[in-house]
């Protein structure tokens, strides 16, 4: 058994590697330059921590997702992997601590999220790090092609210059083509080197359905389709109003979304998991580093916006490799709500300019101060201060953060944290001293380990529960721990953040560079429009379709879309339809000619030939002139 068997067997119990996991690590392993593009749920994690483990020092682990970043970190302490993260949402004596251990310790993991690259003293304290890997999730960020650039991942390229023997392992489960060249340019790639798992989920039936009722059609699904679902929504309120809809059907769901406070989220995970409920209704929050195999079916209710993020969350759905089903609802109001999203998330310049000056206004940050300082942000009470427009307000937040003027933190849900900073002898003369603070100190040694290097999240319920207490009394010990100097104590966070990376300008000098504004305009544009055909093309396989946006060109139908259902009603296999059918293309590039003339013209039966000229006519790819004569219609991509 090799050492990443080894591993893979002490740490996750598993004695063999998924496709494409074992040949991703051993090209890490020999120090190359990788790019693994894997599907959702197809074990991407493993190919760094994996290898990380096999060497001496530390990994660095850039993410934007600061909620997986602290799931990623407890999972892995909870394997007994030392690990750690580091975002904006942490206190300054935090990080510090951090760091210290980091650069003194025997840590193997350090998450980061990509800003945190900017800050210069940071960089300087990286330095002292003996790093062995660094690992950049979501690696399509770092490309302005990528349906999420975020210009902070392009600081990855100035770490590698720090570590210039150290490989980099990139990792996305979505990019087309373009993004799979410009991620390997953007992080200096000394060779291209690229691991990448077919996309086509032969189990997975991609499914759209017209309909302007959508409720009643999902009632209809539901129904016929038995097992776990997960049913998308575009906003927090539909959560919960398509949730007590599906209730009153006698269906048993639940509702997530990012605003939830942990301990909920946490539960109703565990009751969908579990079976306990059925349908989770979402927001696009609900499915990261969830691994629930025997999903059946994924509901989106309203189309993301773009190919990328609906092929991510629609493959949520039959990971076992069993029969599952991806469906789309829409209706003719669909296309005007996507095209109203593009215009939302681009707010006039003007308008993200007066943003800027609100919210230097709303924390009183004088011009030229405040680089570096860190507020708690409502959206809410900043938009009603200021009579914005919340949705306004939010995608100016969302650029000027882009711009690189401030960093926006939104998925914030940090819980409480504690670090002992007395040694064990001047603890134990506490304890003596103190009966009442005795009991619940060896109740904290007793539940969490580590206290005395560094910071431990804790569970104030939890706690209060094992000692028989309320969580206020739990509260009251910690605070009075702290108060002695025993303990430093980050009571639980959930409050959006906002930092200034750059001291406060005037507006009038603010500049958005086309690569923000302009050029990801265009680009979402674009987007928007590949999503759109999706669900209004209705003579090409739908697999083939998803499948051909992200580069895979084939022949092949899926045979289980509604697309190839429809196509199989005809009695037609589909070498002979598409053997038909380009008969008909060649014959009709010629010119326009009447049906007799065509009928005249092919190989095949009269009546085959016509099941496969109605379908095209039916979906408009072959049209009937002025003059009555058949023409083939050159603008249906076929």
């Amino acid at each position: 058994m090799d050492i990443y068997h080894e591993i893979l067997k002490k740490y996750w119990g598993y004695s063999e590697f998924r496709p494409l996991q074992l040949d991703i690590i051993r090209s890490v392993g020999e120090g190359r330059d990788t790019l693994g593009l894997m599907p959702t749920g197809g074990g991407k994690s493993l190919t760094f921590q994996v290898p990380a483990l096999a060497k001496k020092g530390l990994c660095l682990v850039v993410t934007p997702l600061i909620a997986l970043m602290n799931d990623q970190v407890r999972g892995l302490n909870e394997r007994g992997i030392k690990a750690l993260a580091i975002h904006s949402g942490l206190p300054k004596n935090e990080t510090d601590i951090i760091i210290d251990n980091c650069i003194h310790g025997d840590f193997k993991f350090l998450y980061l999220s990509p800003e945190r690259l900017g800050n210069e003293m940071f960089r300087k304290k990286l330095a002292h790090m003996t790093v062995n890997l660094i690992a950049v999730d979501e690696a399509h960020c770092i490309s302005q092609w990528g349906y999420d650039f975020r210009p902070s991942y392009q600081r990855i390229a100035e770490v590698r210059e720090l570590f210039p023997d150290v490989p980099v392992l990139a990792l996305t489960a979505t990019a087309t083509p373009e993004v799979v060249d410009d991620i390997q340019v953007q992080l200096k790639f000394k060779e291209k080197n690229v691991f990448r798992k077919s996309f086509y989920r032969k189990n997975l039936a991609y499914v759209v359905r017209k309909t302007e009722d959508k409720e009643t059609m999902l009632i209809r699904i539901l129904s016929s389709i038995r097992g776990s679902a997960i049913v998308y929504v575009r906003n927090r309120k539909k959560t919960k109003e398509y949730t007590e809809f599906l209730l009153k059907k006698g269906i048993r769901a639940s509702y997530f979304h990012a605003g939830l406070k942990p301990e909920i989220k946490t539960q109703r995970q565990h009751d969908w998991t579990s079976g306990k409920v059925r349908v989770m209704v979402s927001t696009n929050a609900f499915g990261m580093g969830i691994d629930k195999p025997d999903v059946r079916l994924v509901v989106h209710m309203t189309a993301p916006d773009s190919i990328e993020a609906y092929f991510q969350e629609a493959g949520r759905a039959g990971r076992d490799g069993k029969k599952a089903y991806a469906v789309l609802l829409w209706s003719p109001h669909d296309k005007a709500s996507l095209n109203r999203m593009l215009t939302n998330s681009f707010p006039e310049p003007e308008t993200i300019k007066r943003v800027y000056d609100a919210l230097g206004n709303f924390f009183q940050i004088a011009s030229g101060a405040g680089e570096g300082a860190t507020f708690d942000f409502n959206l809410g009470r900043f938009c009603e201060v200021f009579k914005f427009n919340v949705l306004t307000a939010y995608n100016s937040l969302k650029i000027l953060h882009l711009a690189g003027y401030i960093e926006y933190t939104e998925d914030l849900q940090l819980p409480s944290r504690v670090h002992i900073t007395v040694d064990r002898k001047d603890l134990y003369e506490i304890q003596l001293a103190n009966q009442q603070l005795d009991v619940f100190i060896k109740l904290l040694l007793r539940s969490y380990t580590g206290l005395f290097t560094q910071y431990v999240a804790i569970d104030e319920d939890l706690l209060a529960k094992r000692l028989h207490k309320t969580r206020n009394d739990i509260y009251n010990y910690l605070k009075t721990l702290a108060q002695l100097k025993v303990i430093l104590y980050n009571p639980q966070k959930r409050t959006p953040l906002i930092t200034f990376t750059h001291p406060r300008i005037e507006s009038r000098h603010l500049i958005l560079r086309k690569e923000i504004y302009d050029e990801r305009k265009v680009r979402l544009a674009k987007r928007i429009e590949s999503i759109i055909e999706y669900a209004t093309i209705n003579h090409i396989c739908r697999s083939r379709l998803l499948l051909s946006y992200f580069g895979e060109n084939t022949s092949e139908n899926c045979g289980i879309c509604d697309v190839c259902i429809e196509k199989k009603k005809t009695g037609i296999d589909d070498n002979q339809f598409d053997k038909i059918k380009s008969q008909i293309e060649n014959i009709l590039s010629s010119g326009a000619i009447s049906y007799d003339e065509l009928m005249s013209k092919t190989d095949e039966s009269d009546d085959v030939t016509e099941k496969v000229l109605k379908w095209l006519e039916e979906y408009d790819i072959v049209t009937e002139n002025s003059n009555g004569l058949l023409e083939w219609n050159s603008n249906k991509t076929t």
